[in-house]
């Protein structure tokens, strides 16, 4: 490093380049998405905290999703948006690697917490006699509080690789956000740790859980071809269809940008990759998972009908 570089301490996030009536347009429509996001999995986390039908392991765990899908928004839409309104795009460095650390911990968590939930529905669909002994709250918070620390664990370990690289600039962010993979690419040091462990972090969270989760629907599957009832078929393809669309979603684009090799035609692909896993994934989980679920809307209804008998 040469004595004459200037060391970066804060960052501009590009985003996309466009004209300011289709920034204004994004902006309402991102706002009107993040807000219906943040109404629909609350709703969710109040009905599964108050309704005494819906405590059980599998809303215990959607739960948990809910959490992690607000939070997960809220860690990059909020600046997003701010960015649309204000030409002044800055971030400064430190909000930048907690950004980047909320991002990775949030994300890794969700994966863990999807693989332990497509569990959760192997054990209620193929051992149903067994099922309140497998899934029992004991083991349901240990999941839970595994998937968690697992998740930030990873989350720091990213971090503090990022802080021990020298950023002299370039201070532009090719991305909507602190994204890791578009900061390191501004990095005035060696990077090859970073990608590394970036990769590894990726086959952990990403194509380890995706195997299994993989295994425990073909299980699932071959299990609901053995059930008579018609009407048990049928729920139980709807259960697991809405699990694996969400499943597909979110892993698939995750694999897209972290273990697809990286070129300069994908910066901009990534960005919509990165803006559906952000503002759309949280507002489809609670679409698919619960609200077209029968047991959240009888929920719904139960809540509604006290609030007027009040």
């Amino acid at each position: 490093m040469g004595s004459n570089q200037s060391w970066v301490t804060e960052f501009i996030l590009v985003g996309f380049q466009l004209s300011a009536e289709m920034e204004v347009l994004l902006l309402w429509i991102f706002s009107l998405f993040y807000t219906f996001s943040l109404l629909a999995n609350g709703m969710i986390l109040a009905l599964i905290c108050l309704d005494p039908s819906l405590q059980t392991p599998m809303y215990f765990f959607l739960s948990h999703l809910a959490i992690i899908d607000m939070s997960y928004a809220s860690n990059n839409v909020p600046k997003m948006l701010a960015n649309l309104v204000n030409q002044n795009r800055t971030i400064s460095f430190v909000p930048c690697v907690v950004q980047t650390f909320l991002y990775w911990g949030f994300a890794a968590t969700e994966c863990l917490i999807l693989v332990v939930m497509s569990y959760d529905r192997f054990a209620a669909i193929c051992h149903p006699l067994h099922y309140t002994v497998i899934m029992n709250w004991r083991v349901c918070t240990v999941l839970a509080v595994t998937s968690w620390s697992c998740g930030f664990i990873l989350a720091l370990v990213h971090a503090i690789l990022l802080l021990r690289l020298p950023f002299c600039g370039p201070w532009e962010v090719n991305h909507l956000f602190c994204e890791i993979l578009s900061v390191l690419k501004l990095a005035c040091g060696d990077t090859w740790i970073n990608q590394v462990v970036i990769l590894a972090a990726s086959v952990f969270v990403l194509l380890g859980p995706l195997c299994l989760m993989l295994i425990s629907y073909m299980r699932i599957l071959w299990a609901i071809l053995k059930i008579q009832s018609k009407e048990g078929r049928r729920k139980a393809f709807s259960t697991c269809f809405s699990h694996l669309c969400v499943v597909g979603l979110f892993f698939g684009i995750a694999m897209v940008v972290y273990m697809v090799p990286d070129s300069h035609q994908q910066e901009e692909q990534e960005k919509i990759l990165s803006l559906f896993h952000s503002l759309f994934n949280p507002m489809l989980n609670p679409l698919i998972y619960s609200l077209k679920n029968a047991q959240v809307k009888g929920a719904l209804y139960r809540a509604l009908q006290k609030k007027r008998s009040m």
